[in-house]
């Protein structure tokens, strides 16, 4: 796709080395591509996407999934459930903002306002993602290695700088959007929403939505006046199919969901990915219809058993009868389970010493030392799934389908912020109705909306004039998309998450380390980005850039910790 922008010999994958690039592109050019100063935007566009949309959804079903506790992994657990990061790397991201600004350039020359709508939309959603995960960042002079030797290695702006250079962006969009100008798109290009326009007005407002309740605490008159005059246009995404989603195409490992296991012949990314506790406990507590669609039962549930002269039947049973087995693999249970099969295990719990949890579903809890021990597990390790805890649903196995959504903003995250300013006293209508919306949406995303009546009307669920409510409800909605419920807790400190008995310090992370190639080789520019950072008793020898000091958005709000 991308074959007639490429300029570079492999070089160092950093904003530095990004921006050399463009410097190199006279030796070489790639014969067989296509001149850069005759192409077409069209080409450019769905690689930008696709990426950032990948790129997102990877994160928020990834470590940020393990940090705000919607899932822990059983194996191979340092990162996702420890918080036990190192440097982390953003050159993938910079690499997008190279291939959009070509796109942007290109359309400019070209008069195509859909184009330049689109490439200053993607431009703001990946750089909100870069500032929001790392702080401070190269934004002014990033990407501009072909103007000028200065820009190899770029000053870093300040967070304050990058989220208003977003909101700017992101208005400059949505009036492009709306001029209704779609000359020049190509049908086939637009990965999201097929090249409409309003569509992407759309989703540039709600971006805007999401921009303007980040900095909230910092920019309050601005924040208030921006949320306002966004939601009295009426132009915001509200209803689940004007979400900004991608779908996956499922022929290939690259093209597919994370973890499918038609790639993946041992199961292994699938098997390790275990649902939290945390989630599993808020989706039970409230008789979530959504539980079933995101989390299996277990495979063997444990039974409490008075009876029994031992603590723990060494066997298991099918349907009530003893087999000579204390486990099964996922290969036999699953075809039986499907059956209708009932495996159990039984145990007396007065002569049993530790804890078992004998509900259908059952997570792992956040920052176990040994998750892969958990409930009794009689085969820990890599080998064989836990029996007694529960895997992801069915549809996470596969490698596309209708719920396998990259979701890069939704109706429910927009209601559930237009929610919040409601609470604030803010002009866009009243906290419950935007609330009961946000269930509602997110239930309907899912598949189970016609169970909203009964779901809205439970008393851990229905509006009850909180913070913590609001943002409780947006975390399970965020599902798949943990980045938001990891920076929303960052800014509220909601939900009241507990940091696990093995974390790396007793408080979630809230931010991403700077990466060891732009500390070595854009170091003058990098420690003055790391000396603002806001130093913290959790920061420990790590020093400044560490995931426990705050960047300039929480500095001075006492949040989240």
């Amino acid at each position: 796709m991308l074959k007639f922008i490429s300029k570079s010999v492999l070089v160092l994958a950093i904003v530095v080395a990004s921006s050399c690039e463009d410097r190199l592109s006279e030796i070489n050019m790639n014969p067989n591509g296509i001149d850069p100063a005759s192409a077409n935007p069209n080409l450019v566009m769905p690689e930008v996407m696709n990426n950032a949309a990948r790129s997102y959804l990877e994160l928020g079903y990834g470590d940020i999934a393990g940090v705000v506790q919607h899932i822990q992994h059983d194996g191979w657990f340092g990162g996702i459930n420890h918080y036990d990061w190192g440097p982390q790397d953003w050159s993938g991201w910079y690499n997008m903002l190279r291939n959009n600004e070509f796109m942007y350039k290109r359309s400019v020359e070209l008069n195509f306002k859909f184009h330049q709508g689109v490439a200053l939309t993607m431009r703001s959603f990946i750089f909100g993602a870069i500032t929001d995960l790392w702080g401070d960042a190269p934004y002014t002079a990033a990407v501009k290695g072909d103007i000028s030797n200065e820009f190899l290695t770029p000053a870093f702006d300040s967070q304050e700088v990058i989220y208003k250079g977003i909101i700017a962006d992101l208005k400059a969009a949505s009036a492009l959007f709306a001029t209704k100008d779609a000359t020049g798109y190509t049908a086939g290009y637009d990965i999201f929403y097929a090249g409409n326009p309003t569509s992407w007005q759309k989703f540039a407002n709600t971006l805007l939505l999401r921009y303007y309740m980040r900095v909230s605490d910092k920019m309050p008159a601005e924040a208030k006046a921006g949320i306002e005059a966004i939601y009295a246009s009426g132009i915001y995404i509200k209803t689940p199919s004007e979400d900004a989603t991608m779908s996956y195409i499922g022929a290939t490992a690259g093209n597919s969901w994370p973890g499918a296991i038609a790639f993946d012949q041992e199961q292994t990314n699938f098997r390790r990915k275990k649902p939290a506790q945390t989630l599993v406990s808020a989706l039970l507590s409230n008789n979530d219809p959504r539980l079933r669609v995101w989390i299996s039962p277990v495979h063997v549930r444990w039974v409490a058993d008075e009876t029994l002269t031992t603590d723990v039947e060494r066997f298991i049973r099918k349907d009530g009868v003893l087999q000579p087995v204390s486990f099964l693999t996922d290969q036999v249970l699953l075809p039986e389970v499907k059956r209708g099969v009932k495996y159990t295990r039984h145990y007396n719990p007065k002569l049993y010493k530790g804890v078992i949890d004998t509900n259908e579903f059952v997570g792992v809890p956040p920052g176990l030392i040994q998750p892969d021990t958990h409930n009794n597990n009689p085969t820990p390790g890599q080998v064989v799934q836990n029996q007694h805890v529960s895997q992801l649903a069915e549809i996470y196995r596969g490698s596309n389908g209708g719920l396998l959504r990259a979701r890069l903003a939704s109706s429910a995250e927009t209601s559930f912020i237009l929610a919040e300013a409601a609470q604030k006293g803010w002009a866009v209508g009243t906290a419950v109705s935007h609330y009961n919306a946000g269930v509602k949406n997110s239930l309907e995303t899912w598949g189970v909306g016609a169970q909203y009546d009964a779901y809205i009307a439970r008393p851990g669920v229905a509006y009850n004039n909180t913070l913590e409510r609001i943002m409780e409800q947006k975390w399970i909605a965020s599902w798949t998309a943990a980045t938001e419920a990891w920076f929303d807790y960052r800014r509220t400190g909601f939900p009241a998450f507990k940091a696990g008995q093995a974390s790396a310090e007793p408080v979630l992370p809230v931010r991403f380390n700077y990466g060891d190639n732009e500390v070595n080789f854009n170091r003058t520019n990098a420690d003055a980005a790391i000396n603002k950072l806001e130093t913290t008793k959790h920061s420990g020898l790590r020093g400044k850039n560490s995931q426990w000091s705050k960047p300039w958005i929480v500095q001075g709000t006492n949040k989240p910790w």
